[in-house]
């Protein structure tokens, strides 16, 4: 069985505007929205 999830364009803009904001690290954000740190980085 896969994991895997589509996630629309608002949920990851909100995500990498928070990773821009520098508030959080990526280990922080995959740890709150349960992604993968690849997804933060790109």
């Amino acid at each position: 069985m896969s994991k895997h999830r589509n996630h629309d364009a608002a949920f990851k803009a909100r995500i990498a505007l928070e990773a821009l904001k520098g508030e959080c690290t990526v280990s922080e954000l995959v740890a709150a929205y349960e992604v993968h740190p690849t997804m933060i980085h790109q």
